[in-house]
């Protein structure tokens, strides 16, 4: 008997044959990248239950582990239960649900192990519906009592699914913080009214095959492959936290062009509440990138550039005071302000006063590209509760002290008065913590000994493109100090968040809240 089957085949052809004859079908469901000897006892204890056990694997491109899982590939996944006596029949599942395979399979028993009892201690909130969908099949969830092992425990130990530097940073990282103090305070930021404050801009990429170098001339030959638009800018930030709170205001200036106008509220409406004033003078920012992709490997190479910035853009006057009167009456209502400041022009003298005058809590993030190089420097704030910025940025703010980063981090952190995080690529972050003193740092007489800094490295190595890693480390590392959570604990979260969006092409998809938990539970199983 061929046990790796497909739905459709198993739906119409196995499952009614099986009904006919009265067998009762149990079904269990996972990822199953490296079957241990908790998997088998499961499956075995599963395999009592009933006539027939159906088992379903997560198809790769739907696992939640992080970047480089699952370790092992469908097919070998599929052929090791395969060769389990006790399996019956096995096949993929493709989605982030088992949906797909619950209404294939109408199984009489869908089996979890024990430690899913508790539904509120599910970081993917689905086994509430799943219990529900299967119920509605006319079947009902069962649990076994098995000793609980951990692939990702194994993978992360045995097989070097992490590198020797994460391994080492985790293991002293597990002694200070579990998954209940993530979930706890996930739970905190679930409940904070955020506005988000920023140039809104489309990404738009174009994916091209290079075919060298013009014959006549020094640029690139390039054959079209097509085009994509992704939202940028501070509505990615946006739409990142949206997925951690519903109470998100994105506040902006944009142009007033129907088909732009349309775009956003398609994308952003149904996850946040949208503010925006809108020029009649300035179009919605574009930034039209063109890019080639690896031929062996899913990374992409930028070729050039292009955008729709003015040289001088500044609002009309009309524009601005609207937006500095809705600015002031949002700034009462919310408990945190993610200000993301793109040095477009958005972000005048008077709303950069108002803002750091009336946020309750302020999460700065004051950003240096190519079109405002050397203009747009963090130290022209001198109040924030949180900050992040990039090497390039810290450069500009602090260069005679960049031979030592954590000279010029502590005095950044010192000049705002808070704490905060260095992006380093690579290389990961470093947190920045203030304590001891009252008011800002600058009043300390010395300054090193009210700072803590901690050094978290990067969580993967694997990329395909670093465009929305910084913005995605910004929005949950500012997120979980918002809620009160130690700038140790946010380097940590903002890691796995810059790791996620690091392989996100632009901002094309959030990072999720259940893929950053996921993805900290596979980090914590060390």
């Amino acid at each position: 008997m061929e046990k790796i089957v497909d739905k459709d085949t198993f739906r119409e052809e196995i499952r009614p044959k099986l009904k006919k004859e009265g067998k009762t079908i149990a079904l269990c469901h996972g990822v199953f990248d490296l079957v241990h000897p908790g998997h088998v006892i499961h499956l075995q204890q599963a395999k009592q239950m009933a006539d027939i056990l159906v088992v379903s694997v997560t198809a790769a491109e739907y696992v939640r582990k992080g970047p480089g899982r699952p370790y092992f590939n469908d097919e070998m996944r599929l052929k090791v239960l395969g060769a389990l006596e006790c399996v019956d029949y096995v096949m993929l599942s493709e989605g982030y649900t088992v949906d797909d395979i619950v209404e294939s399979v109408e199984p009489d028993l869908y089996i979890k192990g024990e430690e899913y009892a508790k539904e509120g201690d599910d970081v993917t909130g689905k086994i509430t519906a799943e219990r529900e969908l299967v119920e509605q099949h006319g079947g009902r969830i069962a649990y076994t009592t098995g000793e609980v092992f951990s692939s990702t425990k194994l993978i992360n130990t045995a097989l070097s699914g992490l590198p020797e530097d994460v391994i080492r940073y985790m293991q002293g990282f597990i002694t200070r913080y579990s998954m209940e103090d993530i979930r706890k305070y996930a739970g905190k930021a679930e409940k904070l009214k955020v506005l988000v404050v920023g140039d809104v801009i489309i990404d738009k990429y174009t994916y091209c095959i290079v075919h060298g170098l013009m014959s006549k001339d020094t640029g690139y030959s390039s054959g079209l492959e097509y085009s994509e638009e992704y939202l940028g800018g501070a509505a990615a930030v946006a739409r990142h936290l949206s997925s951690f709170t519903e109470n998100v205001t994105l506040m902006s200036v944009v142009g007033n062009e129907e088909e732009m106008r349309l775009k956003l509220f398609d994308g952003l409406a149904d996850r946040m509440r949208l503010k925006f004033t809108y020029s009649s003078s300035f179009p919605t920012i574009v930034k039209h990138r063109y890019l080639t992709r690896n031929a062996k490997r899913e990374e992409y190479r930028k070729i050039f550039s292009i955008n729709n910035i003015p040289e001088t853009m500044r609002y009309e006057r009309e524009e601005r005071e609207a937006f500095h009167r809705g600015l002031a009456e949002k700034l009462e209502e919310s408990d945190v302000v993610f200000l993301c400041d793109f040095g477009h022009g958005l972000i005048d003298e008077e709303a950069r006063l108002l803002i750091q005058e009336k946020a309750k809590y302020l999460v700065l993030n004051c950003q240096t590209n190519s079109t405002n190089y050397g203009m747009n420097i963090i130290t022209k704030y001198n109040r924030a509760d949180t900050f992040t910025l990039d090497q390039k940025e810290l450069k500009l703010a602090y260069p005679v002290d960049m031979a030592d980063e954590h000279t010029a981090l502590g005095k950044l952190s010192a000049h705002l008065g808070c704490g905060g995080w260095l992006t380093r690529g690579s290389e990961g972050a470093y947190g920045i913590e203030v304590h001891g003193h009252e008011g800002s740092a600058d009043n300390c007489k010395d300054v090193h000994k009210c700072q803590d800094i901690y050094e978290c490295p990067a969580f993967t190595l694997t990329v395909k493109d670093t465009v929305g890693a910084g913005d995605a480390f910004y929005s949950i590392a500012g997120l979980y100090a918002a809620a009160g959570a130690p700038i140790e604990l946010g380097t940590f979260m903002g890691n796995i968040a810059g790791a996620l969006g690091a392989n996100i092409v632009g901002n094309k998809e959030a990072v999720e809240k259940v893929n950053v938990l996921k993805y900290a539970g596979t980090l914590l199983n060390i």
